[in-house]
């Protein structure tokens, strides 16, 4: 489990394919950042723009983890050279300091606007029509990996437009300060959104 604060902005400096042609997934070698491995061992779970991977290597200042073809189809930007999101998963007595958030990756929304508004930003993103239902106005939703509140809620033909607005602080220490419009990211809903529409879809 993650909380979705964000712990260090890290770079994913290589990709490498894995054996077993098309169908294999990659190796990806990250850089932590300020991300401490002290206590990181082999087999431990880091979020990586919201998708938890396990750790199969690691250095003083580098991990590596393998993404199967399954992840890299339900996700973006683990394919690619770039900045990601970090987060290690929690441990007893630590703070939860934004919501549980499991880093599986619930579905891939596009940015349709990213701009400032007076001193914060406000992220506009339109989800798959299937999230929808677990949008709410002042919910939570995880963009990659970050927990964050959702202020305005649009569901429209093409899917479910939702908009954010994040304080300088959050674009400061996240990679959410690349995102443009087109630009492709792993939403996570709710968790207890997902388990009240189970248990209501049983009824």
């Amino acid at each position: 489990m993650f909380t979705g604060i964000i712990e260090s902005v890290g770079k994913i400096r290589s990709v490498t394919p894995l054996a077993g042609g098309d169908d294999a997934g990659v190796r990806l070698e990250v850089e932590v950042g300020t991300l401490s491995m002290a206590n990181v061992r082999i087999g431990d779970s880091i979020a990586i723009n919201g998708a938890c991977m396990t750790v199969v290597e690691k250095a003083t200042n580098t991990f590596k983890v393998d993404v199967s073809r399954e992840s890299l189809s339900k996700t973006s930007g683990l394919d690619q050279i770039g900045e990601v999101n970090l987060e290690k998963a929690l441990t007893l007595g630590d703070s939860l300091g934004g919501h549980l958030v499991s880093g599986h990756v619930d579905g891939i929304g596009t940015v349709i606007e990213f701009a400032p508004v007076a001193e914060s930003h406000e992220l506009v993103i339109e989800a798959p029509t299937s999230l929808g239902k677990f949008l709410a106005y002042k919910g939570s939703v995880a963009v990659n990996g970050v927990s964050l509140t959702v202020n305005r809620v649009e569901d429209l033909p093409t899917g479910c437009r939702f908009s954010i607005n994040l304080i300088p602080h959050t674009v400061e220490v996240t990679a959410l300060k690349h995102l443009k419009p087109g630009s492709k990211v792993n939403l996570e809903i709710d968790l207890i959104a997902r388990y009240v529409e189970r248990m209501l879809g049983v009824r």
